[in-house]
């Protein structure tokens, strides 16, 4: 798609196309720069921050399957950046801790996302970037499925 074919588009569109892109970017990015996936990446900034903890606990905080999280911790784990621990009170139980190589991982990770380079010369702009945030945040926050929004409701007469 191109952004002539995008110009008629309606903005709920716009936003599913934009949350796409830009996820499918953040992950290549992810993996060329820090060979981590988007869940690679979650899962050691929980285990940074919450310390060792539990299996079950880690994909519960994660949003994951526990299942779903040992292919992601076998990668871990593999690569150096996370350790399984045998809970010497309950040998059943495996706490998952993150490594020195792992917490300079997610420094590195840390320090590019609070560095908060603008992804375009649109957010670069404060002004801008006031109104994109206020918008996305009023997305995210409303928790409601997609409505059409009536003229009536529209400011002094305002077309949609």
């Amino acid at each position: 798609m191109d952004l002539v074919t995008l110009n008629d588009v309606p903005m709920g569109r716009l936003l599913v196309v934009a949350g796409h892109l830009v996820g499918q970017r953040w992950n290549r990015f992810l993996a060329e720069k820090f060979n981590l996936t988007q869940a690679g990446m979650v899962t050691l900034m929980t285990l940074d921050k919450d310390g060792a903890l539990p299996h079950r606990e880690v994909a519960q905080r994660c949003f994951v399957r526990p299942a779903t999280l040992t292919g992601i911790i076998d990668t871990l784990e593999r690569d150096g950046l996370v350790e399984r621990q045998r809970d010497d009170t309950d040998r059943r139980s495996v706490r998952l801790a993150i490594t020195p190589a792992g917490r300079e991982r997610v420094a590195a990770i840390g320090a590019l996302i609070r560095a908060g380079r603008p992804l375009t010369s649109v957010d670069a702009d404060p002004a801008k970037a006031a109104v994109i945030r206020a918008f996305l945040l009023e997305v995210i926050g409303s928790g409601e499925e997609p409505r059409m929004i009536e003229p009536t409701d529209l400011p002094d007469g305002q077309q949609c």
